[in-house]
């Protein structure tokens, strides 16, 4: 099996080392650029399994980077800045990354996420007691192909919003706890502090609403999420 391929751009080159340190030692292969413009370049030449990025470099910022990735690609990209604001980390999920860590950061934190959203991709490719494709309300959801439409339209979905919402459609009668998700969509075993859930759901709720779709997800305070409808589900 050959070696999973990650690239990292942070213009912090002790950052860069101790990323590139850590994930080497799990055995994976790794390329590290200090600005955003030499990472898509590579990109473009080879596209690598993940992306982590920062988001202030110079050349080309994260933000920009993200969307630029997300034109042509649906692999996982995990930010990692500075930029620790609740719209900070609103911009950057919903610009379509995967997951947003604030520096400073424990390296093995970011290690669990890299092999939760791995396991995850995993799981969905390998499972098959899923259900391949699921008809709610006015969307369509394609579990071979990560595509999510509405008439035919494509929502345009990250390949971890889409497995969340497929999650959430699977189990659409009752309502489903975030440490359930975490484990189910995410693939974390143990108890990890992370606003994944609450943050996709954020960006899952702009593209539906954005998409015209009848389908919604309702918060169940203290709890989780249930997906609802404006029409019987």
């Amino acid at each position: 099996m050959s070696k999973k391929l990650i690239y990292i751009a942070d213009d912090e080159v002790n950052i860069c080392n101790i990323i590139k340190s850590f994930l080497l030692k799990e055995g994976y292969e790794v390329e590290a650029f200090n600005n955003g413009r030499a990472l898509l370049e590579a990109f473009d030449l080879k596209e690598p399994e993940m992306v982590i990025i920062d988001i202030m470099m110079p050349e080309m910022d994260g933000y920009s980077v993200c969307a630029a990735i997300r034109q042509k690609s649906i692999i996982p990209i995990i930010i990692v800045s500075a930029k620790d604001t609740e719209p900070d980390k609103i911009a950057g999920l919903t610009l379509g990354s995967d997951d947003y860590m604030t520096k400073p950061f424990s390296p093995m934190e970011l290690l669990a996420r890299i092999k939760s959203i791995f396991r995850r991709i995993e799981l969905d490719r390998t499972g098959t007691d899923l259900k391949n494709k699921i008809e709610l309300s006015d969307i369509i959801l394609d579990a071979d192909n990560k595509l999510a439409t509405i008439e035919g339209k494509n929502i345009a979905l990250t390949a971890m919003e889409f497995s969340l919402l497929f999650y959430l459609a699977e189990n659409r009668n009752r309502s489903v706890s975030r440490s359930e998700l975490l484990d189910k969509v995410w693939g974390f075993e143990a108890e990890v502090e992370t606003r994944a859930t609450d943050d996709t759901v954020k960006r899952l709720r702009k593209k539906l609403d954005y998409a015209g779709s009848l389908l919604k997800i309702e918060t169940v305070w203290g709890y989780g999420f249930k997906l609802v409808s404006e029409e019987r589900l």
